[in-house]
């Protein structure tokens, strides 16, 4: 299975962007699906995780990131709001069969970058 991330960018701060994560395979309706992302410098960190109709979101983007999925199109999106310039990274999708598996199928990653 492979999933293909893309909707980067730049942009100011304040501003919008839409990550979408299209997969190879259907998995996108069954699978526990998720973001991550990683700063220069930082360790990689868990933004938001969906599973069975549920959603964990990382405090720092409570209230302005929001995750859809799309069975139809076997995609993820990561809907990011009143960006911040510390919202600036690589971000990963990923998913993996349920929560007591591993993160184990990632996407390739795209940048965002948040001027202020």
């Amino acid at each position: 299975v492979q999933l293909q991330a893309c909707g980067g960018g730049v942009v100011q701060a304040g501003g919008s962007l839409r990550l979408s994560c299209a997969a190879s395979r259907r998995i996108i309706s069954t699978y526990v699906v998720g973001w991550f992302r990683q700063a220069p410098g930082k360790e990689r960190e868990i933004v938001v995780s969906n599973w069975s109709g549920r959603t964990s979101y990382a405090d720092a983007v409570k209230g302005r990131f929001t995750i859809s999925r799309d069975n139809a199109k076997n995609t993820v999106h990561l809907q990011m709001n009143t960006l911040r310039p510390e919202d600036t990274a690589v971000y990963y999708c990923a998913a993996r069969y349920n929560l007591r598996t591993d993160w184990n199928i990632w996407g390739q990653g795209t940048q965002v970058t948040v001027s202020s």
